[in-house]
């Protein structure tokens, strides 16, 4: 199986977060499983770091790859098709980096680790 992280799902995985379900737990921990973690992600990581919105993510935001490749998770880059595609997705929702990770999820045919039920008003699968 195929996931991409939704940010604050990588976050609570990095932190051990209780809050990450025991179900995305497992699966996320599933070595035959590939786990995605996208550049919106490092994108969110950073701005909201730089902004005092996430003050405890400093060693993220400093080396989101490397925290990536500790992992063994794998980067999803956005391309062309990815940015259009986000860019043309009907809906009031307003969030770039959810946009984004639609598309990506979309594009990519990978289910979304979130455990944001916006998710759900779009084509897509959510795992929580």
């Amino acid at each position: 199986m195929r996931l991409l992280l939704d940010t604050h799902a990588f976050l609570w995985w990095l932190d051990g977060d209780r809050r990450l379900s025991l179900k995305a737990r497992r699966l996320i921990a599933d070595e035959t499983n590939a786990v995605l973690v996208s550049a919106a992600s490092a994108w969110e990581i950073t701005t909201k770091f730089r902004l005092g919105k996430l003050p405890g993510a400093q060693d993220v935001a400093a080396d989101v790859v490397g925290c990536i490749a500790a992992q063994s998770f794998t980067s999803l880059d956005i391309t062309v098709l990815h940015a259009q595609r986000a860019g043309g997705i009907a809906g009031a929702h307003r969030d770039p980096f959810d946009r984004m990770l639609i598309a990506q999820a979309q594009l990519e045919d990978v289910a979304i680790v979130s455990d944001d039920r916006v998710f759900d008003d779009f084509d897509v699968r959510r795992i929580w």
